[in-house]
């Protein structure tokens, strides 16, 4: 790796000359990649074996029960284990051998926010989300009672005034930092996030009101109850046609795990859906992914799932679907591998359960 000679330290006579460094500097390009492969080398040395379904967490087992979990961002490490001597041992192997210090229990991870009591862990992005409204100059705007109006339908060309393009996409990508712990604005975002090239002051005013039912709804996070039930379960559903631009649908899917909510995804469909069961059928597909996904991690978590994790959908036509092997008028058209969901029920991994929406 070079760079060019810093202003100050230029050597005279050799000014068309580069340096040639012998370390990685932390800021360039390659540094994470450096890091990631030191640390990675290191943990494997002394035992940590790596998840082969998520690069960033490694697991140690010592005996039949204790084990520690590790997990890594860059240079941010967080763990837990069953075992004190494990723990002891880790932050003693690491302050040895790196520049690290330990800051006790989790507090604050990259803008979340834990809070740890005996009845269970609250995670929350308050801090952010109130910075986020500090920025945008609506700290003390009036609340809104939902993210989003649902009788307004976005369009691309709306005929409204071009808003400012750069403002709105960095209120955008704030929102979508602060998805990481509220699923109730996931869909919302997404919707409002298609805008981002070319925005009109009417996305702007959608991209605002959600930031208005953030102001009344700052206290809002994941609970997560003390309990001894781990056991995966999906919901999945979708609209149809309500993208005005290109009629394709939204898929949404989200797992819980005991008493919180663990993953959530809100995205448009690739395909425009011939029906409902169809574009019910797209998103059943995905959220079997993310389940075999989420069932592998909580295999490395020492949480094996041992039963078929059940996916609830309020569409039979699409459950029957996937219990159905052969293909007809209906279903040939649909992309082969949405049918990956079939084989997975077939196995007795994934299980389709209807779950009425009628209230």
């Amino acid at each position: 790796m070079y760079v060019t000679q810093p202003e100050g330290f230029v050597k005279e006579g050799n000014e068309t000359k580069v340096y040639k460094l012998k370390k990685a500097l932390y800021g360039l390009k390659q540094a994470p990649r450096a890091w990631y492969s030191k640390i990675d080398g290191y943990l494997q040395q002394k035992g940590y074996m790596r998840s082969e379904n998520e690069p960033t967490l490694y697991v140690k087992k010592e005996g039949k029960n204790d084990f520690i979990i590790i997990c890594l961002y860059v240079d941010d490490i967080i763990y837990t284990s069953s075992s004190i001597f494990l723990v002891d041992e880790f932050k003693s192997q690491m302050m040895n051998e790196f520049e690290m210090s330990d800051m006790g229990l989790l507090h604050y991870f990259l803008g979340l926010e834990v809070y740890q009591t005996e009845d269970g862990i609250f995670i929350s992005q308050r801090k952010y989300a109130s910075d986020l409204l500090n920025k945008f100059g609506m700290s003390n705007c009036k609340s809104a009672a939902t993210p989003i109006n649902l009788n307004e339908k976005l369009q691309q060309e709306d005929g409204g005034e071009k808003a400012n393009a750069k403002r709105f996409r960095s209120l955008v990508g704030g929102l979508i930092y602060l998805t990481h712990t509220r699923p109730d604005i996931a869909f919302s975002v997404g919707v409002i996030s298609r805008f981002m090239q070319q925005p009109s002051k009417v996305h702007y005013r959608a991209a605002k009101r959600v930031m208005r039912y953030i102001a009344g709804t700052l206290e809002y996070g994941i609970w997560c109850s003390k309990t001894s039930n781990f056991k995966l379960f999906g919901f999945t559903d979708s609209d149809w046609a309500s993208s005005i631009d290109d009629r394709r649908s939204v898929s949404v899917n989200v797992f819980t795990l005991g008493s919180g909510a663990i993953t959530w995804s809100s995205k448009k469909q690739a395909t425009p859906a011939l029906s409902t069961s169809e574009a019910k059928y797209v998103p059943a597909t995905l959220a079997a992914c993310q389940a075999i996904w989420l069932r592998r991690v909580l295999t490395d978590l020492q949480q094996e799932q041992k039963v078929a994790t059940e996916i609830f959908c309020d569409n039979k036509a699409t459950i029957f679907t996937t219990k159905n092997p052969t293909f007809h008028s209906r279903t040939k058209h649909i992309d082969i591998r949405y049918h990956f969901i079939r084989d997975l029920v077939a196995k007795e991994e994934i299980s389709m359960e209807y779950c009425s929406t009628i209230s």
